[in-house]
């Protein structure tokens, strides 16, 4: 049985960047020669980064990455790497029309092809697109219609891209029919929880139905309020997973593996399931054994709940600071628990040096809350300083009179124009720091808590912030190391400090009760009726329910955030502002 060693490489590519992430293949591919690969892969549109967007319906960028893709193949080779095939997902063009999708020749495709002695071997397009959720793929693209089989020491190889194993048939049953030996799969496929026992279950099911080895490769880093993992796996068709990648960060995973020889006489153009055709393409390399110093790669632990979230936080707000040319961030430093969790989340992300804070107190602010702030800044070593409002507020009320409501939310406006000032001034990007339970029922301030370009726990409830804040604290334990958060900031009951004794509960059912009703209503899409079925209070769930439709137009105006849910507000909920409809 002969061995391929095959190396997949979980990187970060920057959407845009041809030239970096030209890059960057080009140094994974050395450090996967380096180990003795013999079939290097890389994930979906690597080379352009993942999800271009509407940059799909550019021109001038399908060209160009068109051409970086002969340029890298170029460059393989003149770097002493042509040798070892190397596939790589970039986008490209249809050459001929779709009229079953009305769409013309040279419509963007969702492509990848296989490099090796500086040639383009073969090309093709993501079969499956996926329209759901996130993805809005069939706006951009026009599918493809070829089942790619890359002979390589003597192993059969078929080539599929994402979205192509997470539907039924497809590639994954024409593979079975090709009779490949391995079937490779290149991803970009984006983090929410629980997920990675979802793609587990996916690919041991994949496998056996296409009868093979099935090897996954998943990009990392964050690109807008996408998150991306990696957890690359590989797994036999018996579901043994035999390698398996970290979670959330770069990785180069090289393994041996002892594949079916090569037997399948099919030739080029035969029509296999879904209508794809097998397309065929001969790279060499003589088949044998597995060497002496045969490779069995590791399998990765798996992070705990928290952990996982709480690292696709760091790494989406990281990717968001990072990408877009930022080197700090401002926070408005309450003493609350959620500003607490976005200043510990941001030291973590690009390290406290970068990270400023200001506490800015009123006539309602506890002592206790500047002392939580302060204490909170003292633990961790990021920048902090205190501004009063409280002169800004006297003027305000001195020229005008506004009580209750009105009163209350001038404060955080105050904070917010604050705020964006001090970033106008020193260049920091303002984090806000509302979670999903407040931006679910409208409990934030526009042009107030909602400034900023990025909301780090804009897709986490409430009672999941409190679960964060212990586990952080914890961990930092387990290291030896100060926990960040004050024990008092975790403690208290959760306040704005607008009015005198203002608690969150004066105007929110506890959290635990409100998050439960939250989690029916958006991620599992229950209406009224079905949610008072399930045991809850009918008045708690008519004002919930009211509370969340009518503070649509709010949400829309919030900064973008990382998605940790299986729904988040945003790419995945989209709902109408103007709205008539009641009843759930």
């Amino acid at each position: 049985m002969p061995n391929l060693r095959l190396a997949l490489s979980q990187i970060d590519p920057w959407v845009g960047d041809l030239d970096r992430n030209s890059d960057e293949v080009v140094r994974w591919t050395k450090q996967a020669v380096e180990a003795g690969a013999q079939l290097v892969a890389f994930p979906e549109m690597a080379l352009t980064g993942y999800p271009v967007e509407d940059l799909a319906l550019r021109r001038s960028f399908v060209e160009a990455s068109r051409g970086a893709l002969v340029e890298l193949a170029g460059r393989l080779v003149a770097e002493g790497l042509g040798e070892v095939p190397v596939v790589v997902g970039y986008l490209g063009r249809s050459e001929h029309a779709s009229p079953r999708f009305n769409r013309p020749a040279g419509s963007p495709q969702n492509c990848a092809a296989v490099l090796h002695r500086g040639e383009v071997v073969t090309r093709f397009a993501k079969h499956h697109l996926p329209n759901y959720g996130v993805f809005d793929e069939f706006r951009w693209f026009v599918p493809g219609d070829q089942l790619p089989v890359v002979r390589v020491h003597g192993v059969d190889v078929a080539l599929a891209i994402c979205e192509d194993i997470w539907q039924d048939g497809g590639r994954v049953t024409a593979a079975r029919e090709a009779e490949a030996g391995l079937l490779l799969v290149i991803n970009g496929s984006p983090y929410e929880r629980n997920k990675d026992d979802q793609r587990l279950e996916l690919v041991r099911r994949r496998a056996a139905e296409a009868g093979c080895t099935l090897a996954y490769v998943n990009m990392v880093g964050g690109q807008d309020e996408l998150v991306f993992d990696g957890d690359s796996i590989v797994v036999g068709a018996d579901g043994e997973v035999l390698a398996r990648s970290p979670q959330f960060e770069e990785h180069l995973l090289v393994l041996d593996l002892d594949l079916p020889a090569a037997s399948s006489d099919h030739t080029d153009g035969l029509l296999l399931s879904d209508g794809l055709h097998l397309v065929r393409s001969e790279l060499g390399g003589e088949p044998g054994p597995a060497p002496a110093g045969r490779l069995t790669a590791e399998v990765a632990p798996r992070l705990s709940d928290e952990a996982e979230i709480w690292a696709a936080l760091v790494s989406g707000t990281r990717a968001y600071v990072e990408k877009n040319g930022f080197r700090s961030v401002l926070i408005g430093l309450s003493g609350g628990i959620d500003s607490a969790l976005v200043a510990s989340i941001a030291v973590d992300a690009i390290g406290a040096e970068n990270v400023y804070c200001v506490s800015m107190p009123s006539r309602y602010s506890s002592e206790h809350s500047k002392g939580d702030a302060a204490e909170l800044a003292r633990r961790t070593g990021l920048h902090f300083r205190t501004v009063s409002i409280a002169p800004m507020f006297d003027a305000y009320l001195a020229a005008t009179e506004l009580t209750g409501l009105a009163e209350e939310n001038l404060q955080s406006r105050l904070r917010g124009t604050l705020l964006m000032a001090i970033s106008n001034q020193e260049g920091h990007i303002v984090l806000a720091p509302g979670n999903k339970s407040e931006l679910a029922v409208g409990y934030s301030t526009l042009y107030g808590d909602s400034v900023g370009a990025f909301g780090p726990i804009k897709d986490v409830y409430k009672s999941l912030v409190f679960r964060l804040a212990r586990w952080r604290n914890e961990e930092a334990e387990r290291r030896g190391e100060v926990p960040p958060i004050p024990e008092n900031t975790i403690t208290k009951p959760p306040s704005a400090e607008l009015r005198p004794d203002q608690k969150d509960s004066d105007s929110l059912p506890d959290y635990d009760l409100l998050d439960s009703v939250l989690a029916r209503y958006i991620e599992g899409d229950e209406g009224r009726d079905a949610i008072v079925a399930a045991g809850f209070d009918p008045a708690v769930v008519d004002r919930v329910v009211r509370l969340v439709d009518t503070a649509e137009y709010k949400r829309r105006q919030y900064p973008p955030g990382p998605k940790v849910s299986v729904k988040n507000f945003g790419r995945d909920r989209r709902l109408p502002i103007t709205n008539r409809w009641r009843r759930g």
